[in-house]
């Protein structure tokens, strides 16, 4: 419980109507989340108007209302905060309402198109080993310390998030590391945060049916670097083409790390294997679990940010070596007669054609790489044709099935993902609609030693459709047909 007065403080107040000394229980941008004294918020989000809600909110128990606009009829009973902008006062509005969790723990964020999860994710796994308690916030799950939290967003809203980094503190965690999404900038659920550090990996073609242009994107990674303090560090992937933009305008300390580059961190690949990678991380030769050259960035940037926490480089290096790759990330079951089954999330252009890179860096050439690609709905479709591009260059067959369709008809994606199929590679692609039935197609044709790679939904364990979500593991899924046709 918190008075109105001090929840709203650095909110962007314009205009108060009625007592701010109220008691608030609870704070809601969800106007059917409201109870007896909460705080509802006004959110002008990309479906609905919360403002349109104000008087939902109101009749189920809302005694203060934070909006952009005020409502035509004002009720005397009821405290009103007219503010500029509702979703950055909602991201003030709940770090208070929550104690500023942020400023008492070392949050580091991770943006970029690809490899926050595995940053993220390897970052909280070596902390822990290291005998420390840590939080975890991700596209995969959320985590404080043992105690596994299911996620639904990338970056969760502003009101969860806060709540979220108070369950850390309050129960010990020093650290919490977590992916930054391009929504989460521009929607201002990371408003009102304290980073101790962030991360850039890397920006490729994605999210346009949002952000609408590349520039924007850009705009949006680049927002949350603007944004740290003089105490923070911004560490950027130099061998990325706008790295160093996004150092521009930042207050933090500067570092960069490259694989081409030079760079403040440096690392140079020995050996990229099926069972590994032999890295040279800044003079120390060290072996890992992961495999290919993305996941060398991964590494890299995980042993730049724990150095720059001030950790010990010799003990980074040895936990590191131990550390698994993350679930549905470059994932692989090997069977009885050699078939490579690989799992991976990639979902994006550049994700699909790094996979496929490593695929064909490792492999011998007498081998089939048969990939199996689809594309979700109502998600940026400027990048279908892309993505069946890069497949069948890079394998020997492909089959373009469905992801998650969501709204959209599953064979108006493939027929889009289909004109990216150039004639020269038309006998090696094959469509087949049924998911399950794409992974069986590919294990019925895959020979002793051919590589089978299952690209789009990784770690997920569903597939959406019309608005259902239906179980669907990948994984489980290749693996009960590699058995069914191991030959």
């Amino acid at each position: 419980m918190k008075l109105l007065k001090d929840i709203l403080y650095k909110a962007g107040l314009v205009e108060v109507i009625g007592s701010t000394n109220l008691a608030i229980t609870s704070v809601c941008f969800d106007s059917r989340k409201v109870e007896k004294d909460s705080l509802y918020v006004a959110v002008k989000g990309t479906q609905n108007d919360g403002h349109k809600f104000i008087d939902q909110a109101i009749a189920a128990g809302a005694i203060g209302i934070v909006c952009e606009d005020l409502p035509a009829n004002i009720d005397e009973k009821i405290s009103y905060a007219r503010v500029n902008n509702s979703s950055y006062a909602l991201g003030m509005i709940a770090s208070n309402f929550y104690d500023n969790p942020s400023s008492k723990i070392k949050l580091v964020g991770v943006t970029g198109t690809n490899g926050k999860t595995t940053t993220v994710t390897l970052l909280f796994n070596l902390f822990k080993t290291l005998g420390y308690k840590a939080g975890l916030i991700s596209t995969v799950k959320n985590q404080i310390n043992l105690e596994v939290i299911p996620a639904t967003h990338t970056t969760p809203d502003a009101v969860s998030l806060n709540e979220l980094l108070k369950q850390m503190v309050e129960r010990g965690c020093q650290y919490c590391f977590m992916e930054v999404s391009s929504h989460a900038v521009v929607q201002h659920r990371i408003t009102g945060l304290s980073f101790a550090g962030a991360v850039f990996t890397n920006i490729t073609h994605d999210h346009l049916d949002y952000h609408k242009t590349f520039d924007q994107y850009i705009k949006a990674k680049k927002e949350f670097f603007d944004q740290l303090g003089e105490d923070a560090f911004a560490l950027v992937n130099k061998d990325d083409a706008n790295g160093m933009v996004m150092l521009q305008n930042t207050k933090a300390k500067k570092k960069t790390y490259a694989l081409k580059s030079n760079a403040d961190f440096k690392c140079k690949i020995m050996e990229n294997q099926f069972s590994g990678l032999l890295l040279n991380v800044d003079g120390s030769e060290v072996w890992t679990k992961l495999i290919g050259t993305f996941n060398a960035y991964n590494i890299l940037a995980v042993y730049a940010t724990a150095t720059l926490l001030k950790e010990n480089k010799v003990n980074i290096l040895t936990t590191l070596s131990n550390l698994n790759s993350v679930e549905g990330r470059f994932e692989y079951v090997h069977t009885g007669n050699g078939i490579v089954g690989i799992v991976d999330y990639a979902h994006t252009p550049d994700a699909l054609l790094n996979v496929l890179k490593t695929v064909n860096d490792i492999r011998t050439g007498n081998e089939q790489v048969i990939s199996i690609v689809g594309c979700g709905g109502d998600r940026d479709a400027q990048k279908r044709p892309l993505m069946a591009q890069i497949a069948c260059e890079l394998s020997t067959k492909v089959i373009l099935t469905s992801d998650n369709p969501r709204s959209e008809d599953p064979d108006e994606i493939i027929r889009q993902m289909q004109k990216g199929v150039e004639p020269q590679h038309y006998k090696k692609v094959l469509t087949v609609p049924d998911r399950k039935e794409a992974i069986k197609m590919a294990c019925s044709i895959a020979n002793p030693g051919d590589i089978i790679l299952l690209a789009g939904k990784g770690h997920e364990t569903y597939q959406e459709i019309k608005g259902v979500k239906h179980p669907f593991d990948d994984m489980e899924i290749l693996k009960e047909n590699l058995k069914l046709f191991e030959k």
